[in-house]
């Protein structure tokens, strides 16, 4: 294993140590939150942790199923203890971009309905500003896509519709709706650059998560490093 693939395991492992018993946990998507996932499962069978989990997108469910995890629902619990997700790019205050795996709409609102939402990522995700070297993805609806990108161009982006790989057309996500990778290079003000975008008709969510992140797992080389927001 690749010592990034190592730093991703170390500090999910790491945050999976904030569950405790009776817990109802978000489970994000994509690689790097999957150790955790797996993690938590291993939990259960050693400790015997009585813990539910709500998933993010069918790849968290049917992760979570395969590892031992009972799964809930909002519905059934609108409040969450803890969320735990990775991140693409995370910048000094802790604000993110995250999207890459088209599961953002879920993961913001699992995200907003937990006491603690914790990161984890490998020190490549750390960056000085946002934006350099990676797009704001953006759900939107289908039928509003032609006047989404234009909206976009308007505010000074370079938007793209995402296109699956290995199917003809685009990205479908999981609420049935399209990607756009929205390019704006260095984002210096995030928080009113994802006003703008929600503002926008047809603009489900933005990969911006902005002050949600109350700590950040940050796998390196050697150990894991823990920031938390100030």
């Amino acid at each position: 294993m690749r010592w990034k693939e190592q730093a991703k395991k170390r500090a999910a492992i790491e945050a999976a140590k904030l569950v405790k018993d009776g817990f109802v946990v978000g489970l994000g998507s994509g690689s790097t939150v999957a150790y955790a996932v797996k993690e938590i499962g291993r939990r259960i069978q050693r400790e015997n942790l009585q813990i539910l989990g709500v998933p993010t997108s069918h790849q968290a469910l049917m992760l979570a199923v395969e590892s031992g995890i009972p799964l809930t629902t909002l519905n059934e619990h609108p409040q969450l203890d803890l969320a735990i997700d990775g991140a693409d790019q995370i910048d000094k205050d802790l604000n993110l971009i995250k999207g890459m795996g088209a599961a953002l709409t879920r993961e913001k609102i699992v995200a907003s309905a937990a006491k603690k939402f914790a990161i984890v990522a490998d020190e490549t995700k750390i960056v000085e500003t946002l934006g350099i070297n990676q797009p704001v993805p953006i759900e939107t609806l289908p039928f509003a896509l032609p006047t989404v990108i234009s909206r976009i161009r308007k505010i000074g982006g370079k938007p793209a519709l995402r296109q699956a790989k290995g199917k003809v057309g685009p990205v479908i996500t999981d609420n049935g709706n399209f990607i756009i990778d929205a390019d704006f290079a260095s984002i210096t003000a995030p928080k009113e650059l994802n006003l703008q975008l929600k503002l926008i008709p047809g603009v489900i969510e933005t990969g911006l998560f902005i002050e949600m992140a109350d700590v950040v797992y940050v796998g390196t080389k050697t150990s894991v490093q823990r920031l938390r927001r100030k």
